[in-house]
């Protein structure tokens, strides 16, 4: 299974060696700073420098709304998406899953829920609702499957990233949108090192691309039950 944005153009992301020592010390330090963000992101909300969310239930339809909370609810979207993944992931290993893959699969599963985490508190009542993963495409007891699929989601999100950074209005925010960015690439590099070990793989490009909400929600909405609409987005 394979996903382009351009012809021929494929998902190219940086490399992270993704040492253990790393991210153990990344997972002690993460609940407390998915805690202080959240309450930078709630005293923004509290002083009005987000946009309120429009709703349109009447299909069942998650409207992700305008402005920064509407980008912010969009990154949210990705990151239930990624969280649920991982966890459906390391509920069932596939078999022969290395002790090193496990690791840093339980650690991508572990950053993904901080993520999640956060921008559900920092959102508030803002929040789009949970949203209903569609993962009948994956086969999670092949590793094949299992890392593809997660090299999809891992560069998907950072070229989301890099394409709604430019339609934040809150300088807070896009630096929020940056630190997550580069935690999201040493991700995909990770993941890029697993397939293809000691390669250019990790890195084949010296630049990311982007794309537009338009163009993530569609991908993404392969593996979402939900229905997601992004119409209110801010537009480049």
């Amino acid at each position: 299974m394979s996903y382009k944005n351009k012809p021929n153009e494929e998902f190219e992301l940086p490399r992270c060696t993704a040492e253990s020592d790393g991210r153990r010390t990344f997972l002690k330090l993460s609940g407390g700073a998915a805690a202080a963000l959240a309450i930078t992101g709630a005293t923004a909300l509290a002083e009005n420098r987000f946009f309120s969310i429009p709703v349109a239930p009447q299909d069942g339809t998650v409207d992700l709304g305008s402005g920064d909370t509407g980008i912010l609810n969009y990154a949210y979207a990705l990151e239930q998406l990624e969280a649920a993944y991982y966890t459906q992931v390391m509920s069932s290993p596939y078999a022969g899953m290395t002790a090193e893959e496990r690791q840093i699969l339980t650690d991508l599963r572990d950053h993904e829920i901080v993520h999640r985490e956060f921008f559900k508190a920092a959102l508030g009542t803002n929040a789009i609702p949970a949203l209903v993963p569609d993962f009948s495409k994956v086969k999670f007891d092949s590793r094949a499957s299992v890392l593809k699929t997660a090299q999809i989601f891992e560069d998907l999100g950072v070229s989301a990233y890099n394409g709604a950074g430019q339609l934040l209005t809150d300088p807070q925010n896009l630096l929020l949108a940056g630190k997550i960015v580069s935690v999201e690439a040493r991700h995909a590099a990770a993941i890029r090192d697993l397939l293809k070990p000691r390669s250019d793989s990790f890195a084949p490009k010296p630049l990311d691309f982007e794309r537009s909400p338009g163009a993530v929600l569609k991908l993404a909405g392969l593996f979402i039950k939900t229905k997601i609409s992004g119409d209110n987005l801010p537009k480049a």
